[in-house]
């Protein structure tokens, strides 16, 4: 494992206590929480050219900022991180000054009337983060996270298959492609690009695009890089970088099914909204009920120890009564990630997954039901 070093002589410096606590509260979110390695959850404070950098990484992830400071002399200290986080968002004045020397072993933290030695950990111990100085390319923001947004809730929590933690994230030309599954539900969704997109095909942990969707909100565009096997992500002075998961995705245009026995289009708004109603009944993993008949779609939920509900919506469906059950969560963030006025609904039998999608949308959702009892 490479190190930094820390420069002998030490330094000192001030800086804007909001300033330090906006750069904290960024970098804070890739602190380790695990005890394993002790200098993981700390945050490094490198302190040169006029500037301090603020940097933390799991070993996964990592994100690093700058903001500006007065220094005396340079060097590099590592805090911990949770402690400097809560400490600096309470801290009295408006100027904070910190000061280090290595032989010390502790920093000297003051603003206004409040002083304090913080404890720090060796920066040579703190591991070398990725290079972000690599040819980078900038893709429009807005694109890239709304594609984000509407896949990620189908990637996995389960880290025993960490492949589908990640989102399958591929740019051909001026199309991007992401595509993320649990086994149980599958999400993918084509984004067509102004221009051309880097060349890229990764999986990337859905933990980390959910922390770029984050960081940057509001941006319009957002500067892209690969650097052996990390994925660097650029936005202002904010730097984000995670390495890729190895493994094979699932081909997921393979799990599409080509055709359909029943199609049919529906309001968004209001099956969302039944959904959510019927959702509230569904407890203990009890299934929603999707039954359709004669004109009408029903959604039914029972749980033994709380209760049923049930609620019809007009559905122009004229075939042979079919009732299939899906979780309730599952099938609810399907239709959030639908953002047009109807949605469509596709199924083939109860025992094969169903697919809601959109016209003119190309986003898919496929979802797989749960066997009803009875």
């Amino acid at each position: 494992m490479e190190a930094n070093t820390a420069l002998a002589h030490g330094v000192s410096l001030r800086c804007s206590r909001d300033a330090l606590v906006a750069g904290l509260g960024v970098v804070a979110r890739a602190v380790s929480t695990r005890g394993a390695v002790q200098v993981l959850s700390g945050i490094l404070l490198d302190a040169r050219e006029g500037r301090l950098k603020l940097a933390a990484t799991d070993m996964e992830l990592s994100l690093r900022t700058t903001i500006e400071a007065q220094l005396e002399g340079e060097g590099s200290l590592v805090v911990p991180g949770r402690l400097l986080v809560d400490l600096a968002r309470l801290l009295p004045a408006e100027e904070v000054q910190l000061s280090y020397r290595p032989e010390d072993g502790a920093a000297t933290l003051v603003c206004g009337a409040y002083s304090s030695r913080l404890n720090v950990y060796a920066a040579e111990d703190f591991p070398r983060l990725p290079d972000v100085e690599v040819p980078l390319q900038e893709v429009a923001a807005p694109a890239l996270l709304d594609t984000v947004e509407r896949v990620s809730r189908a990637a996995s929590r389960d880290e025993s298959r960490p492949v589908l933690t990640g989102i399958l994230v591929r740019f051909e030309g001026e199309t991007l492609t992401m595509a993320a599954t649990d086994s149980y539900r599958l999400a993918m969704k084509e984004t067509k690009l102004a221009t051309p997109g880097p060349e890229l095909e990764a999986i990337i942990p859905a933990r980390a695009l959910g922390e770029l969707a984050r960081l940057a909100a509001g941006a319009e565009t957002v500067k892209l890089g690969v650097n052996d096997n990390h994925v660097i992500f650029g936005v202002g002075d904010l730097w984000l970088t995670t390495r890729r998961i190895d493994g094979q995705f699932p081909n997921v245009r393979q799990l599409l099914p080509e055709t359909f026995e029943i199609e049919l289009e529906l309001p968004r708004a209001e099956l969302l909204d039944v959904v959510r109603r019927a959702a509230v009944m569904a407890q203990r993993n009890a299934p929603l009920r999707l039954r359709f008949g004669d004109g009408a779609l029903t959604v039914a939920a029972q749980s033994q120890d709380v209760g049923e509900t049930s609620e019809s919506l007009p559905a122009a469906y004229t075939a042979d009564p079919l009732e299939i059950g899906f979780n309730a969560d599952f099938l609810r963030e399907g239709l959030e990630s639908i953002q047009t006025d109807t949605v469509q609904v596709k199924l083939i039998n109860p025992l094969r997954p169903g697919l809601l999608s959109a016209e003119g949308d190309a986003f898919w959702y496929l979802i797989m039901p749960i066997r009803l009892a009875g």
